[in-house]
């Protein structure tokens, strides 16, 4: 890909994109799974036009801006109308997008982005510099109140408009992650016009540049997206110039899993997300197609908080991870749908790093190093007491974000640690209630999801400034890591340009993390769409959620 120089004083160097994306090279190679026409179960002839009826199970977003907080429902909705900077492919490759080209500064300090020249935004506003400028701005005001994308752009200094179709980046330190962090929903690129009407009228009808518009929001309901007949930027996974082929989409919002499989099974929808393990084993035979689309970043995974009694004794985080045992409850549970991991990073990183060794079951140990901790009296209900205390995990459980499937691991992880003297506490609660006793460090355990594309996410996730909130009010660090060596690791790896010396860095960062059993990894972020009356369905390379562009209806 050419690399354009803009004009200026300094005279930059153009990074070659092996130089970013080598990490990730392969990492997307199970993110996208494309859907070609007749490549279903099934599949009959394609058509244009028409709704589209997608069901999800992700929680209903507060807000359909994903600059605000920055949740996972949020990039699946807004991948349809809004699109970030660059683009990345199945193989990992950062690719144009909004952008046409790059060029970064030899200290990685400027960076300077052109972008595709003539497009607009739905509102007719034109998408330029001072576009993207007013937007990196909005990420970075307190009162956007966002956490994703405000820790992706953290060290964006400024941006400044040097030309309607150029602008410069300057940062505050190095930024190795910051083309992974622009391919993202949580920073895409959004009419500043639109923006400008304040957060309460942008939350219903955010204005982007994608292949659909939001039309209208019924609360509880459903969302409906209609056609973008001018649409100019076809992102890495479109087949084809122009409009999508479907009229519009009816986004709606069923919480029961088994009554989106119902609807799907009868043709009332023909996309359905979040299906229980037992519907992806099924489906083959039910001639539904699957998309298995693990998001990358960070695994799943039960984090303990390190600040706060029982967890800040190594020991006893030590005890809880032995005594969990959770392999046969994920191959029961998942169906084969999951497997275990031993990594802080999901499988789709190439940088991730395995101990196993780590976290091999063994009671007897367990309940030796509670022993060796203290933890010697319990009470009439079998529960360890140390100087009047119960050996008590709060454990508070986002039944938003947790499957039925998940929230059934963790109770027999709870039943396996109460052999040895834990009283897990199980507190299944919604979205923002789960929001309220994180920030309230009303916790010793938790199952958070983090997307985030690239190995960076392990600094988002457990360098120590992320035990500080952002402004959304929500930090990162659940595990409370403050660990000095392990900040330095990861400041490094960030600043670090050189791909070889950054995937040691983050091996390294990695061990670390692991060795201080905070973390308990499970599995990827399970990602899985089912499909049927339809073709063409897409998942694009970045957070791996399914993109419409493509998408026919079939008859």
């Amino acid at each position: 890909m050419a690399l354009h120089t803009p004009r200026a004083a300094h005279a930059p160097r153009a990074l070659g994109l092996g130089g970013l994306a080598i990490l990730a090279t392969g990492a997307a190679l199970m993110l996208s799974s494309c859907a070609t026409p007749g490549a279903e179960p099934g599949a009959g002839t394609p058509k244009d036009g028409g709704t589209l009826v997608y069901a999800t199970g992700d929680a209903e977003p507060t807000c359909l801006d994903p600059h605000v907080g920055g949740n996972y429902p949020q990039a699946l909705i807004s991948t349809q109308y809004l699109e970030p900077l660059v683009g990345r492919t199945a193989d990992g490759t950062i690719t144009p997008w909004l952008a046409s080209e790059w060029t970064t500064s030899e200290d990685g300090l400027t960076w300077d982005f052109t972008l595709r020249e003539g497009v607009t935004f739905t509102d007719g506003t034109p998408l330029d510099a001072a576009a993207v400028q007013a937007n990196i701005e909005h990420l970075q005001d307190p009162e956007t109140q966002s956490s994703t994308g405000y820790l992706a752009v953290e060290k964006v200094k400024s941006v400044e408009a040097v030309d309607a179709t150029h602008a410069r980046f300057h940062l505050s330190a190095p930024d190795s992650a910051l083309l992974e962090s622009l391919s993202q929903q949580w920073t895409a690129i959004q009419s500043p016009a639109g923006i400008a009407r304040g957060m309460e009228e942008n939350c219903k009808s955010p204005i982007g540049t994608g292949p659909f518009v939001v039309q209208g929001w019924a609360p509880q309901q459903s969302v409906t997206l209609v056609r973008n007949e001018d649409y100019a930027t076809p992102g890495p996974e479109a087949d084809h110039d122009g409009a999508a082929h479907l009229e519009s989409i009816e986004w709606r919002f069923i919480p029961d899993a088994a009554t989106r499989y119902a609807a799907l099974a009868s043709g009332e929808v023909q996309v359905i997300d979040n299906p229980l393990p037992g519907d992806i084993v099924a489906a083959k035979d039910a001639g539904i197609a699957h998309i298995n689309a693990p998001r990358p970043g960070a695994s799943n995974r039960i984090e303990l908080n390190s600040a706060q009694t029982p967890f800040d004794d190594i020991r006893v985080r030590e005890a809880f991870i032995r005594a969990a045992d959770p392999n046969p409850g994920i191959e029961s549970l998942t169906r084969g749908t999951a497997e275990r991991s031993y990594s802080p990073l999901a499988s789709t990183e190439p940088a991730g790093a395995s101990d196993p060794d780590l976290f091999t079951t063994d009671a007897a140990q367990a309940a030796k190093l509670l022993d060796e901790a203290g933890w010697t009296q319990t009470d009439a209900d079998g529960v360890r007491v140390k100087d009047g205390k119960r050996l008590t995990v709060r454990f508070p459980v986002s039944t938003n974000q947790s499957t039925a499937a998940e929230q059934s691991l963790f109770e027999q992880i709870q039943a396996n640690t109460g052999k040895i003297g834990f009283d897990v506490q199980l507190e299944p609660v919604d979205l923002s209630t789960w929001y309220g006793a994180l920030g309230a460090n009303e916790y010793e355990a938790v199952s958070a999801p983090y997307t985030k594309v690239g190995p960076d996410v392990l600094r988002i996730l457990f360098h120590s400034d992320g035990i500080v909130p952002a402004p959304s009010g929500y930090f990162a660090n659940h595990a409370q890591l403050a660990d000095a060596k392990l900040d330095a690791i990861l400041d490094e790896a960030s600043d670090t340009l050189n791909a070889e010396a950054r995937e040691k860095l983050y091996a390294d960062a990695q061990q670390r993390i692991l060795a201080s059993y905070t973390v308990l990894p499970l599995y990827d972020q399970q990602n899985h769409f089912l499909t049927k009356g339809v073709t063409g369905v897409t998942t694009l390379g970045t957070v791996a959620t399914p993109t419409f562009v493509n998408a026919q209806l079939t008859e």
